[in-house]
């Protein structure tokens, strides 16, 4: 089997285009491997590459399509990690599809054994590629406009207990909080439509706790509807409905998968909807700092998606978060 750096995958002299995507990985390679060896490890096993030599890469302009690792650097502080800096012929990947994307990027390189431990850091997306993407529909500005509020900080808060209130007593909720003071409230993540509250009990008595909050402050006020279901056919049915209802906005998941955020993102542009996403299940693979995906690689991702608002983290409550660190992925969505 001949080394990933003798084949191509390892270029130190190679210039970076305009038009490539750009990838930095922390590697921790094996005992014995060369850390420059798993960088180009890693380079191909995410675009071209196989376990050996095959004859039909001559059918392929192989030399353009190999992903090529040009630099690593020690990781400070560190005794076996590197950074490793990948470049990727924008043609790799479909336009438009982030399930396309991530297949090549992280679809397969984690499991690799030439890495003890592998981690997705950043990536720099060119603009010919970022622009087949749709993007978020609306801002903060959109939201400050349909609110009616300007110069002051929005106020929200998430509806607790998470599980277990009726209907309508989670309608109370709701209107308790906006006729506090609250601009708007939101479901959690794991409220769906659950026995002991279905959804579009749920739609109905936040809505009836929106308008009668509304009308008691004389102010703009809202609920983030969780659409989040077990299908696509049942997620595009409760945001029709969450839409005919009168609500501006829904909620999905991280956990739904790419392909079904990007295609509800398409939905909520074409309706007019601002479309919110909690991070959840994100730090299955965001919290060990040597192995899984930077959030900061996920926040660009929701953004090509479409996502307007997404859960990026605080720096108090119960949740880890390092104030820098949140910090960056606030300027990142920005």
């Amino acid at each position: 089997v001949i080394p990933y750096a003798k084949v191509g995958y390892w270029d130190a002299s190679y210039t970076v285009q305009a038009t490539d995507v750009l990838a930095l990985f922390r590697i921790t390679p094996q005992p014995g491997v060369d850390p420059v060896e798993a960088a180009a490890a890693v380079a191909g096993e995410s675009s071209t590459a196989t376990w050996t030599v095959v004859w039909t890469d001559l059918l392929t302009a192989c030399e353009r399509y190999r992903a090529k690792a040009y630099r690593v650097d020690p990781v400070p502080n560190t005794t076996d990690q590197y950074f490793a800096f990948i470049a990727y012929e924008c043609d790799l990947f479909e336009e438009g599809s982030l399930s396309n994307l991530t297949a090549s990027i992280i679809g397969n390189v984690f499991g690799f054994k030439a890495v003890a431990a592998l981690r997705l850091e950043d990536m720099r997306i060119p603009h010919s590629y970022l622009k087949t993407f749709q993007g978020p529909a609306t801002g903060i500005i959109v939201e400050r406009e349909r609110l009616n509020k300007y110069g002051v900080p929005l106020l929200g808060a998430t509806v607790k207990p998470k599980l277990g209130l009726s209907g309508k007593n989670y309608g109370r909720v709701v209107y308790e909080g906006l006729k506090g003071g609250l601009d708007f409230l939101k479901d959690d993540e794991n409220i769906n439509s659950q026995p002991f509250m279905r959804w579009k009990e749920r739609f109905l008595n936040c809505m009836e706790g929106i308008n009668r909050a509304s009308a008691a402050t004389g102010e703009v006020k809202g609920s983030y509807l969780n659409v989040t279901a077990a299908t696509m056919e049942n997620v595009y049915k409760r945001a029709e409905f969450a839409k005919q209802v009168g609500s501006v906005i829904i909620m999905i998941d991280l956990v739904m998968g790419y392909t079904a955020i990007q295609s509800i993102a398409i939905w909520a542009r074409e309706n007019d909807m601002i479309l919110h996403l909690h991070r959840a299940g994100n730090s299955t693979y965001a919290r060990q700092k040597n192995h899984g995906i930077n959030f900061r690689v996920i926040c660009k991702w929701m953004r090509m998606s479409g996502v307007d608002h997404i859960h990026a983290g605080t720096v108090v409550g119960k949740l880890e978060g390092d104030p820098l660190m949140i910090k960056g992925f606030y300027d990142v969505l920005r």
